[in-house]
């Protein structure tokens, strides 16, 4: 909250002048993604500015974009990998030209990317970029032609791209987490009351 309040004093805007907040909501970490969904909607009820919740797919996406790193070539795919501190990377894969996603965020492991990659649409021009981009590499280096963008981690240059888009393109829809796999930790199973005898 902070960072909030130097960066509103640096830029000479008061708290009502915001007209949406725009908030990562996953994948990553469950706290992490709870306590800054919290933050930005206690923001957005305090100042009635619009609260757009963006994946970090979409912020590294449309970050490539805004920052005028890549070329959109027509009929190439980009591979948004992230690190899911697992064996596993969190995917998705989006249209270079329009930005639209082509498959639902996922998991997928290493040693079977290249089958996933491939049964998407045959063998397209493929760009990888994300904070895995080079764990997804090294996978797809036998078996698919591609390139990659280095230092493409989701940062919030890209959040706010993606929110300004979506805040163009759709309807306001409430803004939930983004979890693409079941959560670690369960309740434990309940153990029936041993009886007392008398």
């Amino acid at each position: 909250m902070p960072m909030v309040d130097r960066v509103m004093a640096e830029a000479a805007l008061s708290p009502r002048e915001l007209d949406i907040v725009a908030a990562a909501i996953g994948p990553g970490g469950f706290t992490g993604i709870r306590v800054g969904l919290a933050a930005a909607r206690g923001i957005a009820l305090a100042t009635g500015a619009r609260l757009i919740g963006v994946t970090g797919f979409a912020a590294v996406a449309h970050a490539l974009r805004r920052k005028n790193r890549v070329r959109s070539l027509n009929g190439t795919l980009l591979l948004v990998a992230l690190d899911s501190r697992r064996d596993d990377l969190y995917v998705q894969v989006f249209v270079l030209d329009t930005i639209a996603p082509l498959t639902q965020p996922q998991t997928v492991l290493p040693d079977r990317l290249a089958d996933w990659v491939g049964a998407l649409a045959g063998s397209p021009p493929l760009l990888i970029a994300g904070d895995a981009m080079g764990e997804a590499a090294a996978a797809l280096e036998e078996r698919v032609g591609f390139d990659v963008v280095p230092d493409s981690a989701p940062d919030a240059v890209g959040v706010a791209a993606a929110a300004l888009e979506a805040a163009r393109s759709a309807p306001g829809e409430p803004v939930r987490p983004l979890y693409i796999r079941p959560p670690d930790v369960t309740l434990p199973k309940p153990h029936g009351i041993a009886g007392v005898s008398r």
